[in-house]
């Protein structure tokens, strides 16, 4: 692998690891504050990657690396304990954990937008002449990796935040159901989707489905970017 290779991974795994942390000490947070200290006991209400990793390593770690050597960008899992007698009790406090993943990495796209915009008009970032996932700005003055570490974190939390809203499980949009379901009916079908054989249905769809839909967020994300300009 080449030094850029090596760069542009090393980019990818930090932006990753900061995500994927963020995102569960978002679902671990939200339990803790409505009720439900397990992760909170489990050391998983923090931005520091390690308990993560210790708890997933080899969705956190191993295949991200792969997957980043095979096919130049990376997938992988992470995961939060969480009680499922108080998520049975009280659906809507579960919903609410749910929602945090998603809306974290929706607040880390929107802080890497904002950097994008702050360093073009301080003149040291500008639009590409084509975008990609990894470029979706270019350096003016040297700071190709200030550059590559904000597109990234752009994209990627982008599609962190669209894939676990799809209402399948075991993502994040089923365990929201609750926030719009009576909680009788919320407890039935929470109880059905953590089936295991359901969950990994779930995931066959989620993957199936997921790439048509992608695109058009990918686009609405550019053109709120950069409502000046348009890519095709």
């Amino acid at each position: 692998m080449a030094s850029p290779d090596l760069l542009l991974g090393a980019v990818w795994f930090a932006v990753f690891l900061l995500s994927i942390t963020v995102h569960e000490a978002a679902h671990a947070l939200v339990a803790w504050k409505l009720g439900d200290p397990t992760a909170y006991e489990g050391g998983q209400v923090t931005l520091d990657p390690l308990p993560h990793i210790r708890r997933e390593p080899f969705g956190m770690v191993v295949v991200p690396l792969v997957s980043f050597a095979l096919s130049g960008w990376m997938m992988g899992w992470a995961s939060a304990p969480y009680d499922p007698v108080w998520a049975r009790l009280h659906p809507r406090r579960s919903a609410w954990m749910a929602a945090a993943g998603p809306a974290s990495n929706l607040l880390l796209a929107i802080v890497a937008g904002v950097g994008i915009r702050v360093g073009m008009a301080g003149g040291w970032l500008a639009p590409p002449q084509a975008v990609s996932f990894a470029q979706l700005v270019t350096a003016t003055g040297g700071a190709e990796v200030v550059a590559t570490v904000l597109s990234v974190m752009f994209s990627l939390n982008l599609l962190l935040m669209a894939f676990n809203l799809l209402p399948l499980p075991p993502l994040d949009g089923s365990g929201m159901l609750p926030l719009i379901l009576p909680a009788d009916m919320a407890r039935t079908v929470m109880e059905a989707l953590r089936q295991p054989m359901v969950s990994l249905i779930g995931l066959l769809i989620a993957w199936q489905v997921f790439g048509h839909l992608f695109g058009p967020i990918f686009g609405l994300g550019l053109r709120l970017l950069y409502p000046e300009l348009r890519y095709g």
